[in-house]
């Protein structure tokens, strides 16, 4: 596509230079709307596929010749960046995008699959903290089934790609699949009853959670760190603000591991977000509330930050006859959710 633009600038710079002639005819339609070959790659320009995506089954090669001709369009190229450069003076509204930056070809004893990699990022201005997630298409299908039964007048527009018998493993057929996963998900999220609900929500991020939550309760908090630092950033973008039960759990996860690693200031941090969230809801869950205070001002102490308002809500808890004392700590509390959700 990129080839034949730059060709047709030519021949119109050509035709100027030579004088009046007849009238160029317009392009076809066709030609520029069906153009679907590779389109991933030519509007992102991030997909990345793995090489056993082209190994089992033939490619037509659609996806390199596209990267090719965009190369080697410095025109075309020029023209994308003033246009990137004009819509930086504009405030562009915010909203929630998501993007396959990664399509790996799995292989296992029982079956060949392919996993994506999804990210979760601002548009309308730098996102500093995106998040991720990595599933396969049949977890992306499994999510589009539960809300069709459960909110069908919501989803009962909502396109999917189907299923084939051949040629899954194609560039062609990755490329495709992840601009329709791009577009279900972008609508499924731009639709407030969809993007509040329990499945939409638990989809991103609550296996990682369980995940976290059984390597912090196992003391390997290394490990565990890097998936609560992503299931806080999922939880950024997706949630409700508020002290719900699962973001509670993973500030309660990022706390732990960052003080058993002696990065105190990062966990004093996340602790105050939890006592903030709770100061700013009118629903509290008062175990879950004392524990956080417990932690925050312990670790204000230690790294000589003003911990006076926490003393003062935890001597009004225990004025309005809540026990304070000898409260569950943060790892306890922690392991007792994860028991209570292996039981």
């Amino acid at each position: 596509m990129a080839s034949k633009l730059l060709r047709r600038f030519r021949d119109s710079t050509l035709r100027r230079q030579r004088g009046p002639g007849p009238p160029e005819e317009p392009p076809e339609i066709a030609e520029l709307e069906d153009d679907t070959e590779g389109l991933s790659v030519r509007l992102s320009g991030t997909l990345s596929l793995s090489e056993d995506s082209l190994g089992s089954e033939e490619s037509d090669g659609t996806e390199s010749r596209c990267i090719e001709d965009l190369n080697s369009s410095s025109l075309l190229t020029k023209q994308l960046r003033e246009m990137w450069a004009s819509t930086r003076e504009h405030n562009l509204p915010i909203r929630l995008t998501f993007e396959v930056t990664e399509a790996n070809v799995v292989k296992d004893v029982h079956a060949k699959y392919v996993m994506y990699t999804i990210y979760l990022l601002h548009s309308g201005q730098f996102d500093p903290s995106p998040a991720f997630i990595s599933c396969r298409y049949s977890d992306l299908e499994r999510l589009r089934k539960i809300l069709r039964s459960r909110y069908p007048d919501e989803m009962s527009s909502v396109s999917f790609p189907h299923k084939r018998l051949h040629k899954n493993f194609t560039a062609q057929t990755i490329a495709k699949r992840s601009r329709a996963f791009e577009q279900f998900l972008g609508y499924v999220s731009s639709v407030p009853t969809l993007r509040q609900s329990p499945e939409f929500l638990c989809f991103f991020y609550l296996r990682d959670m369980q995940k976290a939550q059984h390597l912090t309760c196992t003391g390997l908090y290394q490990l565990a760190l890097p998936l609560w630092m992503n299931c806080w950033r999922l939880q950024e973008k997706l949630c409700p603000v508020g002290p719900s039960t699962h973001r509670l759990l993973v500030l309660a996860g990022l706390v732990i591991c960052h003080q058993e690693m002696d990065s105190l200031a990062d966990a004093q941090a996340f602790s105050e977000r939890a006592v903030l969230l709770f100061r700013d809801s009118q629903e509290q869950n008062v175990p879950f509330f004392i524990s956080f205070l417990h932690a925050h001002i312990q670790l204000s102490w230690r790294v000589g930050v003003d911990k006076r308002n926490s003393e003062a809500a935890l001597l009004r808890l225990q004025e309005a006859g809540h026990v304070t004392q000898n409260a569950p700590s943060l790892k306890e509390t922690l392991i007792r959710e994860t028991n209570q959700e292996t039981t």
